[in-house]
């Protein structure tokens, strides 16, 4: 337990899509801590908010016809909704498009102007002429410089997933018109990212956390830094201090909208932010694997470089995903958090304890239904609820509530013990671990009363049935404490199963060792239902359609894509030509060098079609010719066109009338 408050933020949700399930990876945990945390009597502020800036919402917006504003204001609130329908509880939730983050963030960024961090430079960007703009990050796409793939604006998200400073990608294509954009010059300004090399080197050996953090940060450093480009051509933003011109890059004002929250968070409640963020109280950051660099090197660089305190710890989760495929939007291996599981009456708590349970936080965590299904149904309702029931329905029913005794030293035993293991387990950020430690308390409670069967003890020994189930009871009611993080719901229904009246939450944890100072119990209930086999495949039904119209959807995508303009097809030159004579190429069975009457020119060309036709079957044959083709060098020979033919077997195209050579084909 630690005296000092204790600042818990997440990775703020785009707001520009609804949630899933990958969003949950990261906020479920960290709701779980801050949860344990308070069990544990310390103080701890909660908050988060809604990453409002950037590209892609005002592309969104601007497809829907509305304000990037008034789209941002509607995510808000989705996710503000569904996060509380999962139990996660912030003591702020706010947007960085509100006046506390923009304030600070300007102030910020003066600061590191004045600290000489922050320079200006003319670069090179992409523009499109047609719109008559510049295109910032995703309002581009082209060919990535370092692996040669298709990127976007501002990140290779298809290849080497490298950041791209503005004006780096190759063959830039407009994402508004599809059009062409080109290369002008304008003045922006720059992060000296470069100058902090030393500073994060010794940093990140102090960060607390997850190993995955600090090792993926300390390799792009051992790379070696390169100064950041953080304005960019939008109205959408906060406007970058003395050019309006200008917007702050979003991964500027996005991690500084956690000093606004909890700012925000002090002035609705009289506490004090500057503690955290000027101060010596600890700052954990709970992020997604993708977001490493940003909360590791490059946010700790602006936090130094502009006075205020780093964060004491940054804790990444693995990624998701589903039915052991890559978690896609676009390919349809997603699940939505509403639509696919709360809006089907599915409790929060199963969902919860499944992505807690599943595997080590840092670890790719797979997301299936079945398996989903098989933990819920053989591990909350088998072992926990069953254990829950039989201890109160038979304590209430054969001894009319709670014996007044003692839980024996073997009981307490082993709930100390438990409790030491959940500690060490979640002080090492080791989620799955803490969970497993209280499911073992739940079977060795499910072995214990199996074992000692106060229904055949209570016929021949009364005083020793009672102390049986008394133990249970004990068993339920640290079960209860430690399980509240991980299912806050059910936690709350079983406590109030017990006969208390007030928020189990509010208890410490070593209430889990104290006896009742009451006897009555409510009416036992079943607490946990199993999960059908014909909802699964109910389930299944909607993902795998849902897989099904994305792959239809991006073979469309792909055909649209092969299609070319009228203009494009107006480039290829095509004429008549006939065939004055041909040879075979020595050593090339396929190869024939074919020389044809063009009008007003004769010219020689290499075609594969020697096993298809004899040279004397080619010799005054009228056929059709690309003639503005590159030359190409074919065995040595060089060929200037091509000549059409269709099919394996090479059928030529020709005229059903005679046509003069040089003809164009319209």
């Amino acid at each position: 337990m630690s005296d000092t408050p204790l600042l818990v933020t997440c990775g703020l949700p785009y707001t520009n899509g609804p949630c899933h399930i990958g969003h949950l990876r990261t906020y479920i945990p960290a709701d779980f801590f801050v949860r344990y945390l308070r069990h544990c009597g310390e103080e701890v502020v909660f908050v988060c908010g809604s990453d409002n800036h950037g590209t892609p919402i005002v592309i969104s917006a601007e497809s829907e016809g509305i304000t990037p504003r008034e789209m941002s204001e509607r995510y808000n609130d989705h996710f503000d909704n569904t996060f509380k329908r999962m139990e996660i509880e912030f003591d702020r939730f706010g947007m960085t498009d509100d006046p506390a983050n923009h304030k600070r963030t300007k102030e910020i960024v003066q600061k590191l102007i004045n600290n000489g961090y922050i320079y200006k430079k003319v670069i090179s960007q992409s523009y499109c002429p047609a719109c008559k703009m510049f295109l910032p990050d995703r309002y581009v796409e082209g060919i990535c410089p370092h692996c040669g793939e298709k990127a976007r604006g501002d990140e290779c998200d298809q290849g080497c997933g490298k950041h791209l400073e503005p004006g780096e990608i190759k063959d830039p294509i407009c994402k508004v018109c599809g059009g062409k954009a080109k290369l002008r010059d304008q003045e922006h300004y720059f992060f000296k990212l470069s100058e902090f090399s030393q500073f994060l080197e010794e940093f990140l050996p102090n960060l607390k956390g997850t190993s995955n953090a600090r090792n993926y940060a300390a390799g792009w450093i051992k790379e070696g830094l390169h100064d950041w480009c953080i304005t960019r051509t939008l109205d959408w933003g906060v406007k970058f201090p003395g050019n309006d011109d200008l917007v702050v890059y979003v991964w500027v004002d996005a991690p500084i909208g956690y000093m606004a929250f909890t700012e925000e968070w002090a002035e609705k409640t009289g506490g004090n932010w500057e503690q955290f963020w000027k101060g010596d109280s600890p700052i954990i950051h709970f992020i997604g694997q993708d977001i490493i660099y940003h909360h590791c090197v490059f946010w700790p660089a602006i936090l130094k470089g502009s006075g205020y305190s780093t964060p004491k710890a940054v804790v990444a989760s693995g990624m998701v995903k589903i039915d052991d495929k890559t978690f896609s939007k676009s390919r349809g291996y997603v699940v939505w958090t509403n639509e696919d599981y709360l809006d089907l009456g599915l409790p929060a708590d199963y969902l919860r304890y499944y992505l807690l349970s599943y595997t080590s936080h840092t670890k790719e965590l797979n997301f299936s239904w079945k398996e989903f299904q098989t933990r819920v149904n053989n591990e909350l309702v088998d072992t926990v609820g069953n254990f829950f029931y039989r201890t109160l329905h038979f304590t209430s029913k054969k001894l009319g509530g709670i014996p007044e005794l003692e839980a024996e030293p073997e009981i307490i035993a082993k709930i100390e013990k438990t409790i030491e293991e959940v500690e060490t387990a979640v002080r090492e950020y080791e989620f799955k671990s803490a969970v497993e430690s209280v499911m073992a308390l739940a079977s060795y409670g499910n072995s214990y009363i199996q074992t000692n069967a106060p229904w055949k003890l209570i016929k021949e020994d009364e005083n020793s049935a009672k102390q049986v189930l008394r133990n249970c009871v004990q068993l339920v009611k640290a079960l209860t404490i430690l399980l509240d993080p991980v299912i806050p719901e059910k936690a709350q229904e079983s406590w109030e199963l017990l006969g208390y009246t007030d928020s189990v939450k509010e208890h410490p944890i070593k209430d889990a060792l104290e006896g009742f100072d009451f006897s009555e119990l409510p009416k036992p209930k079943i607490m946990f239902e199993k999960i059908e086999d014909e909802k699964i495949e109910a389930y299944e039904i909607t993902l795998n359609k849902r897989i099904e119209e994305a792959v239809k959807k991006e073979q469309k995508n792909k055909e649209e894509d092969n299609m070319i303009t009228i203009d494009e097809f107006a480039n290829v030159e095509l004429k008549i030509a006939k065939v004055i004579e041909a040879e075979q190429i020595e050593g090339s069975k396929k190869l024939l060098k074919i020389q044809v009457d063009l009008g007003d020119e004769k010219r020689q060309i290499v075609s594969g079609i020697a096993q298809n036709y004899t040279p004397e079957e080619l010799k005054d044959m009228s056929v059709v010719v690309v003639t503005n083709l590159k030359p190409a060098k074919l065995f040595g020979v060089e060929s200037n066109g091509m000549i059409l033919a269709a099919g394996e077997k090479a059928a030529l195209l020709t005229t059903i009338k005679d046509v003069l050579p040089g003809t164009k084909v319209l």
